[in-house]
């Protein structure tokens, strides 16, 4: 990972939206497959089954999930990228931060391109989300791996 100039230049006022820690998680998926600026039905099919996979979101019906992300969607449009990330990292536990680089990273990396979009958004979600750099170079080399073929 390197250098770049950076999705989320911009600091953040911050607001008086509070976001769940699930929510909080489904963000950071959220803008890491809109990270091209192209959102397909396909990446959200595949954002939608990695995040029901996971204990955080067993408890939510298909129901809850597409309205959590109506709602999400509806903020990233309001906020931006920058914003929407900032404000998911005061909700999302220290915990779960390298848990959702981890899912961003892999649906990124799904469609075996990455945009420099991508590149930029990746490198500045590990440093924004307080992410050493050697576990997020781990973390992004095992994704390619699971990413190969």
């Amino acid at each position: 990972m390197g250098p770049s100039d950076g999705v989320f230049k911009a600091q953040v006022e911050p607001t008086a939206v509070n976001l769940s820690p699930a929510e909080s998680f489904a963000c950071v998926a959220l803008v890491a497959i809109a990270a091209d600026g192209y959102l397909s039905e396909q990446e959200g099919q595949e954002m939608t089954l990695a995040l029901s996979r996971m204990q955080l979101f067993s408890s939510y019906s298909a129901d809850v999930m597409h309205r959590m992300f109506d709602k999400l969607l509806a903020m990233l449009k309001q906020y931006g990228p920058g914003e929407l990330i900032a404000l998911a990292k005061q909700s999302l536990p220290q915990d779960l931060r390298e848990t959702a680089f981890a899912i961003a990273t892999d649906l990124v990396l799904s469609d075996g391109t990455v945009a420099p979009q991508e590149q930029s958004f990746l490198d500045d979600l590990y440093r924004i989300l307080e992410i050493p750099g050697d576990m997020a170079l781990q973390i992004v080399q095992v994704m390619n791996i699971k990413n190969r073929g």
